[in-house]
């Protein structure tokens, strides 16, 4: 692994059809620039479509020629991901990338349209019924790969699968936060073992961008006081998860942060998730819980 990779080491990808969830700001707008700016065509799949818009006029401002598509997604509403995933494959015979990005952080308690808690409903069940209704798209492309965007933050999570969404337990936004971002990894790592038991080549992987300056941190006193003293830059941000999506070297269940101290900045690397997002066991009965909750089966 290039001890300084960038943006520079990314092959062309013309004749590539990517999908970056939550593409309108922040890491999933950088994600999907520096994506079509490589030439690939680009879906930036967002709740709202004027700053989409807004969005893929930014990317068209340094790559006039860019291919993007805005698609309208919100991840809070399963009837939403449905929709969208139908449209996608009534227009695409096709999908090389999928980029799980979209996310919301410590937001005060709040449920998604279908009574799931907000974060764990939007970071982990909307980007888990994404993928299950667009699998079948995805393991008929080759060298196709599916990049879950996790944080740091899973360190924090210890999931209480008696109560997914906080309904008995007195709120904590960041515990929350925490569970839906381990969410993420048993996600990647329950859907990498059942492709790799169904010998398919698609590769499921994770990124996170270890402490970057977004509109994430705008519900926290912290973030918003702190950024400017640690925080990375956006571009920076988006490395890990440009890493995951293209680099050769990576393998299913990777995951893939920055290489400084305690990975909260830093050039791209294979790093390591904690001991608890390890066990197939909490992979397996989330895995379940969510294919009940989503009512959709992979």
């Amino acid at each position: 692994m290039a001890q300084k990779w960038n943006d520079q080491n990314i092959d062309d990808q013309t004749g590539r059809v990517a999908i970056v969830t939550g593409g309108s700001s922040g890491l999933g707008l950088e994600t999907a620039s520096v994506l079509a700016q490589k030439n690939a065509q680009v879906i930036i799949a967002v709740r709202n479509l004027e700053k989409g818009e807004s969005a893929s006029n930014k990317i068209k401002r340094k790559a006039p020629n860019s291919d993007i598509k805005i698609m309208k997604l919100d991840l809070s509403d399963l009837s939403s991901i449905t929709a969208f995933a139908d449209k996608f494959k009534t227009k695409f015979s096709q999908l090389d990338l999928l980029i799980n990005n979209a996310g919301v952080m410590a937001p005060p308690f709040q449920m998604t349209a279908d009574g799931f808690e907000l974060q764990m409903g939007t970071n982990h069940l909307g980007h888990f019924a994404l993928t299950g209704h667009l699998i079948d798209l995805i393991k008929s492309t080759p060298e196709s790969r599916i990049v879950n965007v996790s944080s740091m933050a899973h360190k924090m999570g210890n999931i209480n699968f008696d109560d997914l969404n906080w309904e008995k337990r007195s709120y904590k936004k960041w515990n929350a936060y925490g569970d839906s971002k381990i969410a993420n990894l048993y996600f990647t790592y329950a859907l990498q073992k059942k492709l790799s038991q169904g010998k398919s080549p698609v590769i499921a992987v994770a990124a996170h961008p270890g402490w970057t300056s977004t509109k994430l941190q705008r519900h926290t006193f912290l973030g918003s006081t702190l950024n400017h003293v640690f925080a990375q830059t956006i571009p920076m941000g988006a490395l890990p998860s440009l890493y995951a999506a293209v680099s050769k070297d990576v393998k299913g269940s990777d995951f893939i942060g920055p290489s400084g101290i305690m990975e909260v900045r830093g050039y791209p690397k294979k790093v390591a998730s904690n001991y608890l997002s390890k066990d197939a066991k909490r992979a397996e009965r989330l895995w379940e819980i969510s294919e009940s909750l989503t009512k959709l089966r992979y």
